[in-house]
């Protein structure tokens, strides 16, 4: 029969690509992780690996397990954590981070509720590109976060979606393209964008960079600052530009492949590091409740 501890070394092999680098991972000896593989093997009568070369190659049969290996590691983390919550009290720190361009005075003053709900539990909030929240939820650095999601499975992270964000092309009213009825690809392309980009270099999928002159900015409140100057034009959330194109600072392009801008998912991650105590619940079944009441659905 094989065991859990089989498992997970099975798959840090897996994900480290060698048994030596698995070994210095889990901090064991070499000889007792490839033993441990072994024994697997022969507890499953299925061969894993191919070691013929100098690293090891998963075989079809190895192949074929390994998601299902995965899950069931999952699935224990996830029970060994629900049966410590059952005896934890209220968690003593928990750090939530957002995307920046959904926090404003409403979602802060909705936080502040939880001062109330949880009087001794530490809570940081930070304020980041979604690029850098989901690096903060799936190091642990974060026990949730509030993303805009790029349509790819979180293999190291739970989520579910809470809503719906618009986005539009803004420019100034004196820039050339302002003054333009229709919006072409070409047109856009011919003067500069002004990009939102994260710490690591990486930009949203329908916002990335498409014109050969560019600035780049790591948030959106910086992009419509920049866009009110008339440095270039830039895609930015309707909630965010709206008092900015009431007041005349800015207006919003008619885009003829893109005429009623772009929708967005916002999903809530959590991470799998963490267990799910009653302050994380309370934040998530919060952050529910505020984007339904919101603009957002």
């Amino acid at each position: 029969m094989y065991s859990f501890e089989q498992l997970k070394i099975f798959v840090a092999v897996c994900e480290c690509g060698s048994f030596s680098a698995a070994a210095r991972q889990l901090k064991r000896a070499q000889s007792g992780v490839s033993q441990s593989v072994s024994n697997l093997e022969i507890a499953l009568n299925q061969s894993l690996f191919d070691r013929s070369r100098n690293i090891p190659v998963l075989t079809a049969q190895g192949t074929a397990l390994l998601p299902i290996a995965k899950s069931i590691l999952h699935q224990q983390l996830h029970f060994d954590q629900k049966v410590a919550s059952l005896d934890q009290q209220h968690e003593h720190e928990l750090v939530l981070a957002v995307e920046e361009s959904l926090v404003d005075a409403k979602l802060l003053e909705k936080l502040s509720e939880l001062a109330d709900q949880f009087p001794i539990t530490n809570i940081e909030i930070v304020s980041a590109s979604t690029f850098d929240v989901e690096k903060m939820v799936s190091e642990g650095t974060a026990q949730v976060g509030i993303i805009y999601a790029d349509g790819k499975m979180q293999n190291e992270m739970d989520f579910f979606t809470l809503g719906y964000n618009r986005f539009i092309t803004v420019v100034s009213p004196s820039h050339p393209l302002s003054s333009l009825k229709s919006v072409k690809d070409t047109d856009l392309r011919n003067y500069r964008q002004i990009v939102q980009r994260s710490s690591q270099g990486k930009e949203l999928w329908f916002s990335y960079g498409i014109s050969i002159k560019a600035w780049y900015a790591s948030n959106h409140l910086m992009l419509l600052h920049l866009a009110q100057q008339g440095i270039g034009w830039a895609v930015i959330p309707e909630s965010l530009a709206a008092s900015a194109i009431r007041e005349g600072k800015l207006v919003s392009l008619n885009l003829e492949y893109e005429p009623n801008g772009w929708i967005n998912t916002i999903d809530c991650i959590t991470s799998r590091r963490h267990q799910s105590g009653p302050v994380l619940q309370a934040v998530c079944s919060m952050f529910k409740t505020y984007m339904k009441s919101e603009i957002f659905t």
